[in-house]
């Protein structure tokens, strides 16, 4: 199957093996990987069979996305080749019909239009046609007997589970192709109505599934190439992931074009597809969505970010382990609008909102820090202060029916962006980003809850108006936040918080909805810095290099505008600047004590 029948994307594939004496350039690094040491992951479906012959009985699970006709295809070749029967029990023979799959899950799709469902509280059990599925038995006129389909980890047999993985842009990709579709359903559906059941349903399921059938894993597999994959032992992942846990890491980021989307990204980072139309995100980490990639002998296995955390989610949380759980509670994100366009005037929803509607923990309060800028560039933020909400309501309805452009700053504020500068928007506060920022977004993981009142009556990429939420808009939007009060709550006032010889550190103080803090590190040789039990995570906002050093003994080198990460469990590590000038750090971290 060729790749382009399977994927639609303009990104490439995460290739398969890095040769160890190829140059890494001094600049970012859009393929960041992690080293197991040797002899830890393998390649190919030959090593896979050899091991599966041993078993005689094995157990193929896998994420949603997975292709698991073409796995058996190759397994099938393999086995004949060295003369083996095999007897294959397919998971989908046992799924409840199509019809009750759909009314099991419409409760939690929303309306038929609407982006947005509630997350399900289902689990893949209820999939299942359950008693005829556990009753299932291996065939002994077989040499070996393979189940093989989502779920087969639910089967109590003596038998060891393959997990095939794959991270969630790669699902995308295969959605957007039309090659796959969701979690007991045949066909693929349109694009929106497929995300929309992926991340209210098929991935909470599946999440859960995966963390309760761990113990049972035996190997892990990448799942994201076609025909031949990369695996490891699950012992030689749990022992990796521990010291990574322990040291410093970075996840990998994907990209991501869009209707007001820019070019900073694509002139700035390096290793892109340069003829992509634009960029408008990058997802430096938004980890329910993102990869950890790890690397052996010069083989690359990505695995989820959601399943580091499922594993080592204590040590990387630390004191705020017992509140968020597998969670990773912030998010690191660009948004790219240099020669692009403005994004929608736009909020988002209330903790109690966000709880009854959609059955969210947590809300997206958010931050925009300016990482660069032109000349006139402009962050909207909160209400003129004679603002009328429903003078403000008629005229975003209007717009909507007779496709007529708003003055927005006659109701919403702007102020102008300066480089470094941290604009707060805690829930329920109208904002956008204007033409010519390169944004990074400080956030709560949350990321899809946005609720857009006016979008510069553009067209998405495919030429169509994207939608509009204004009912949910007005059912959150703080209309207090306005006037002189934006300047005073909204714009993060930065006060020296230490200093050292070369060095110091400014506090850029969060609103009090937020449940994170933000620091810049300024520094022109060297500092230490303690976690004091919390993660921290980290970005390169000025400067060429750092490098991070863990104990003295491990070093970890990270470029311009690259994300990384510290669990609490490092306990502390060292700053290194390698530029000519002073290198500036944007610390993010978890309050000492807060409320979610």
């Amino acid at each position: 199957m060729s790749e382009e029948k399977w994927r639609n994307s303009m990104q490439p594939l995460l290739q398969q093996h890095i040769y160890e004496n190829s140059t890494e350039k001094n600049d970012y690094n859009p393929i960041p990987y992690h080293k197991l040491g040797k002899g830890k992951i393998h390649n190919g479906f030959g090593t896979l069979v050899a091991w599966i012959i041993e078993q005689k009985n094995v157990l193929i699970d896998g994420y949603g996305g997975i292709f698991f006709n073409d796995i058996q295809q190759e397994v099938q070749k393999k086995l004949e080749e060295n003369g083996f029967s095999v007897k294959w029990h397919h998971t989908t023979d046992y799924f409840k019909s199509e019809d009750e799959v759909t009314e099991m899950v419409k409760p939690f799709l929303g309306g038929e239009e609407d982006v947005w469902g509630f997350r399900t509280e289902l689990g893949l059990k209820d999939f299942f046609n359950l008693d005829e599925f556990l009753a299932l038995k291996k065939d002994d006129q077989a040499d070996i007997n393979i189940v093989i389909g989502i779920g087969a980890g639910l089967l109590n047999w003596d038998a060891p589970v393959v997990y095939f993985d794959i991270p969630k842009n790669e699902i995308q990709y295969r959605m957007r192709a039309g090659s796959i579709s969701n979690l007991g359903s045949t066909a693929p559906n349109k694009a929106f109505k497929m995300y929309k059941r992926f991340y209210f349903v098929d991935w909470v399921v599946l999440n859960q599934h995966r963390t309760e059938i761990l113990e049972k894993v035996a190997i892990v597999a990448d799942g994201q190439r076609v025909g031949r994959p990369n695996w490891l032992f699950k012992a030689d992942l749990t022992e990796g992931l521990n010291k990574l846990s322990h040291s410093v890491l970075r996840a990998r980021p994907w990209f991501e074009s869009g209707s007001w989307g820019g070019q900073w990204i694509k002139d700035h980072l390096n290793g892109l597809n340069t003829k992509e139309v634009n960029y408008a995100w990058s997802f430096e980490l938004i980890t329910p969505e993102n990869g950890v990639v790890l690397e052996s002998d010069g083989n690359l296995l990505e695995i989820s970010f959601d399943l580091l955390m499922t594993i080592e989610y204590k040590a990387i949380l630390g004191k705020h382990a017992d509140q968020f759980g597998s969670y990773f509670p912030i998010r690191f994100d660009f948004l790219d609008t240099f020669k692009g366009g403005n994004l929608s005037i736009q909020c988002h929803p209330s903790k109690s909102y966000i709880r009854e509607k959609f059955g969210e923990t947590i809300t997206q309060d958010e931050t925009y820090y300016i990482l660069d800028c032109e000349p006139g560039a402009k962050v909207y933020l909160g209400f003129q202060e004679d603002i009328e909400p429903q003078e403000f309501r008629k005229a975003l309805e209007t717009s909507q029916l007779k496709k007529q452009e708003i003055l927005v700053e006659k109701y919403v504020r702007s102020f102008p962006s300066r480089k470094h500068e941290l604009f707060l928007i805690p829930n329920g506060t109208v904002h956008s980003s204007g033409v010519n920022n390169m944004v990074l977004e400080i956030s709560a993981t949350p990321y899809i809850f946005t609720f857009k009142m006016y979008d510069w009556l553009a067209l998405d990429l495919n030429g169509q108006p994207r939608p509009i939420n204004i009912e949910h808009a007005f059912n959150n939007l703080k209309f207090e936040r306005k006037g002189e009060q934006v300047p005073k709550e909204l714009i993060a006032k930065q006060v020296l918080f230490d200093r050292g010889a070369d060095w110091e550190i400014l506090h850029l103080p969060t609103h009090q909805e937020h449940f994170y803090d933000v620091h810049r590190i300024e520094f022109d040789t060297e500092l230490v810095i303690e976690t004091e039990d919390r993660c921290h995570v980290l970005m390169l906002v000025e400067g060429t290099s750092i490098s991070v050093e863990i104990e003295e003994n491990e070093t970890n080198t990270f470029h311009y505008a690259e994300t990384f990460i510290i669990p609490a469990a490092t306990k502390k590590y060292r700053l290194i600047n390698h530029g000519q000038g002073r290198a500036k750090v944007i610390k993010a971290f978890l309050k000492h004590d807060i409320e979610i």
